[in-house]
């Protein structure tokens, strides 16, 4: 969890709070990492000096469409892809519980455990891991 939380620091994400990381593990070693953060050739929260979210006061766990981030899981999946890597039987250290959306995609990327220290305010992705059998664990120090 140490190394998911090292990784969350690497956020281009405006607040402290909202730094997310998340790493893939299978046999002890690390596939990829994620955090999250603008797409690449996208302006920053941090180079834009605010959250466009807090902006517009949009409550946490809902309209996740409207940020400029990729979410640190799904960043973790899409490093996979690019680099032509199976998650497939793998760990994913989070920092924060995924939401939905995270939680399709995971599912779909063959993850088989999921391990998150942070809870989100998303009682249907945790519906959805359940249902697809993925074995989640809530990270206590």
């Amino acid at each position: 969890m140490q190394m998911a939380e090292l990784v969350g620091s690497w956020s281009s994400c405006f607040q402290q709070n909202r730094h997310v990381g998340a790493i893939v593990v299978k046999d002890k070693r690390i596939l990829t990492t994620g955090y999250n953060g603008a797409p690449s050739g996208i302006i920053t929260c941090v180079e834009r000096g605010e959250c466009i979210r807090r902006k517009e006061n949009i409550p946490s766990g809902t309209r996740q469409e409207y940020c400029y981030a990729v979410h640190a899981e799904q960043n973790a999946i899409i490093q996979a892809a690019r680099l032509g890597v199976s998650l497939n039987g793998a760990t994913m250290y989070c920092t924060h519980q995924p939401c939905v959306i995270c939680a399709r995609m995971i599912i779909n990327s063959g993850i088989t455990k999921l391990i998150y220290k942070d809870g989100y305010p998303d009682e249907f992705a945790m519906r959805l891991f359940n249902e697809a059998g993925l074995t989640v664990e809530k990270y206590e120090e």
